[in-house]
């Protein structure tokens, strides 16, 4: 008996040290990815630490030092390089491009860097989201889709393009619509009160549709302001009407794409980053975000007609040019907003197409060739349904300014075409990498772990994508790999269809998405839906 109960005691021992082994066997051999060697910055603002990261299929399972003995079917080598979430866009135009299966792998936007992004900024897209996300959700697409829905999609759908205060029907229906968007899967709403129709909108109206929003947890108002130069209420008051929507909606906000535009202005980052500073203390979430650009990207309509002459869309704004009374009114307003901008030189052509040859031309470089004014160059353009352009009117310290703030996360503004199709501003392409190699290995404006923490924790906190913009285990596994020696953006103003450089390995809900440097023929991205709370 006492010797069965010996054996017995050793075959307990035996079996519980042969399950603790074979646990920690099948722990370490079940890896689906392993990144090993690199040094990782984990998206919370924490500086970087020599560690590896282990992926099981969607998700990551562990981040730390793990054994040299585990295996995976996919083993990475990040010595000498650096590992982080993959980043989120807060404000991409991409959405136009989404739905277009051709480009929908998205290797402009994944080069980059980008994982995940967000669609229909500035008040942009369309009315009703649910077609758009079906389309993208229908063919698939490369990188993860947060959608928005937007107040000038709304407004177009109830009013057109009327130059006048909504009625309390038409607020009723876009009311309706904002509520739609957001039971579709909209994370937040975003406005665009610079451009025709939002330019005929009122803080009212925007705070209404903005409570609508705030009725669904977690959500935010992230705005186009109405004016980033001194347009009309000039660059403080318009912060401040993005401040006072949150105030009146109890919703957070966020300054898109923030900047202080125009040479009479330059300096006054340090006014609004106060006025921001100031309604945080109040208790209000408010944030922004911003592209390391000099040159913002607009279209010639916004940026030198006044407002009033925008009503109607392109066929009417023809109309009222081709009028010599009209013109004559319209062209002396225009003469200040030509300033704002910079003058002729600070203005390229990005795409015309009634005559692509002007592409990466300046205003007045045109203006010269024709023996013409650049105002009646721009006007002619105008009647021929106008341009997109890139305006050269921001200046370093500001942009500096601007990106040191800790509230501040880093954007895009750029869309998604095919490669080398049309004019496009090498933000589209570079945004990311820029920051990282101009801002950071450089220039210190701000240390890595910042601008990582800018460009994936920070924008996932603000725009609450849960599980994302972080290495930790649970997290998904949208991880990215990049050589902090080769991380450049190539793309340029002459030439902006550039692929940037330096990304080694992406990872897109656990698949492979660039490896080698290259992008991957599969797409790996979701549509990401706000969840039903």
């Amino acid at each position: 008996m006492k010797k069965a109960s010996g054996l017995m005691r050793r075959t307990v021992r035996v079996a519980a040290m042969a399950a603790l082994f074979a646990g920690t066997s099948a722990f370490a051999q079940d890896y689906d990815v392993l990144i090993r060697g690199g040094t990782v910055y984990d998206g919370t603002g924490s500086e970087g630490q020599k560690v590896d990261v282990a992926i099981r299929g969607e998700r990551i399972v562990e981040v730390g030092r793990i054994a040299a003995t585990a295996t995976a079917g996919t083993v990475v080598d990040a010595t000498g390089k650096i590992v982080s979430p993959g980043f989120i866009d807060p404000h991409s135009h991409a959405g136009e491009g989404l739905v277009d299966p051709e480009v929908a792998g998205a290797a402009a936007i994944l080069y980059q860097g980008i994982t995940t992004l967000a669609i229909n900024p500035d008040g942009g897209g369309p009315g009703d989201i649910a077609p758009q996300l079906a389309t993208i959700e229908g063919h698939g697409t490369g990188i993860n889709v947060v959608p928005l829905i937007g107040h000038n999609g709304v407004r177009r759908d109830v009013m057109g393009v009327a130059n006048r205060k909504a009625s309390s029907k038409e607020l009723a229906a876009m009311e309706a619509l904002v509520k739609k968007g957001m039971e579709d899967g909209a994370y937040g709403f975003s406005s665009g009160p610079f451009y025709v129709p939002g330019k005929y909108s009122d803080t009212a109206e925007l705070v209404q549709l903005a409570r609508v929003a705030a009725q669904y947890p977690h959500s935010f108002h992230i705005s186009h302001i109405r004016d980033e130069s001194n347009y009309d209420v000039g660059v403080l008051d318009a912060i401040g009407e993005v401040i006072e929507v949150s105030r009146q909606a109890r919703i957070p906000g966020v300054v898109t794409h923030m900047k202080v535009l125009g040479p009479q202005l330059w300096g006054k980052s340090r006014e609004a980053v106060a006025l921001i500073e100031s309604a945080r203390t109040e208790g209000l979430s408010i944030w922004a975000d911003q592209y390391p650009y000099a040159a913002s990207g607009s279209g010639l309509q916004p940026a030198l007609l006044p407002g009033w002459a925008q009503e109607g869309g392109p066929e009417a704004i023809a109309k009222r040019l081709q009028d010599p009374k009209q013109r004559a009114v319209i062209r002396e307003a225009m003469v200040e907003n030509l300033a704002r901008r910079g003058g002729a030189n600070a203005i390229m052509i990005r795409n015309f197409p009634p005559d692509p040859s002007l592409q990466g031309q300046r205003l007045d470089e045109i203006a010269a060739a024709r023996g013409m004014h650049p105002l009646d160059v721009a006007i002619d353009m105008l009647i021929q349904g106008g341009s997109s352009i890139v305006s050269f009117n921001m200046s370093e310290d500001d942009i500096e300014y601007i990106m040191r703030q800790p509230w501040t996360m880093t954007s895009t503004d750029g869309g998604l075409q095919a490669f080398g199709v049309g004019g496009t501003h090498p933000r589209s392409y570079g945004a990311f990498p820029r920051k990282i190699r101009n801002y950071v290995l450089d220039k210190p404006v701000i240390p890595m772990a910042q601008a990582i923490h800018s460009s994936t924790g920070l924008t996932a906190q603000v725009l609450h994508i849960e599980d994302r913009g972080v290495l930790r285990a649970g997290a998904y596994a949208d991880v990215i790999v990049f050589d902090p020696k080769a991380i450049r953006d190539t793309a340029t103003y002459d030439k902006p269809h550039a692929f940037s450089e330096g990304l080694s390995f992406i990872l897109v809900n656990g698949k492979p998405a660039l490896v080698d440097g290259k992008v991957t023929d599969e797409r790996h991205g979701k549509v990401l839906r706000r969840a039903k709370d």
